[in-house]
């Protein structure tokens, strides 16, 4: 009979758990054509993402910089590295040209952000971009320095709470009355 309800207790608290956790779509051309979002309606919108996001590079020498990364060796060679995971936060920072979002995902200036915009392959959901795609990898610019980044991270995509982005604040009151006499 415990064992019964205990097993009741997790379920209810997992229940409780995910129907506070937000329900993310992904963001795309025709939501953002269909609401006409200006710059300042874009910096008012949290974005989160869809999958992981590794950058790396290959340091050579005594010049490297890390950026909040971590440094691994792979295959004898040095390797700094920056991971953003899946669910990450991050806001819109300005739009490079249209349909391009600069997004940021960590403090430390305003040179920390990607680069997504809409990729009519995956219903013009806005997917990171980088330069150079190749069928291993494409290349990135991210504080100010080249990245490289894995061909399978190009489908990550911009997520938002919609049910969050579509509440209507609402100022209600209620109608006392007016008796004759004006009392």
């Amino acid at each position: 009979m415990k064992m019964i309800k205990y097993c009741l207790l997790l379920l209810g608290f997992g229940t409780f758990l995910t129907s506070c956790s937000p329900t993310l779509s992904p963001f795309t051309q025709n939501l953002y054509e269909e609401n006409n979002w200006t710059e300042g309606d874009l910096r008012k919108i949290q974005f989160y993402l869809s999958d992981d996001i590794v950058l790396y590079r290959e340091l050579t020498g005594g010049n490297s910089e890390i950026v909040q990364g971590e440094i691994k060796v792979v295959n004898g060679r040095k390797r700094d590295q920056i991971t953003f995971r899946r669910g990450t936060p991050g806001v819109f920072l300005f739009s490079p040209k249209t349909n391009r979002f600069a997004v940021s995902f960590e403090d430390g200036g305003d040179d920390r952000y990607l680069i997504f915009g809409p990729n009519p392959k995956v219903a013009n959901r806005y997917v990171l971009l980088a330069s150079d795609w190749n069928r291993q990898q494409g290349a990135v610019t991210y504080a100010g320095q080249q990245w490289t980044v894995d061909a399978n991270d190009a489908y990550t995509a911009l997520m938002v709470d919609l049910e969050r982005l579509q509440r209507v604040d609402v100022n209600s009151r209620v109608a006392s009355g007016r008796k004759v006499g004006g009392k």
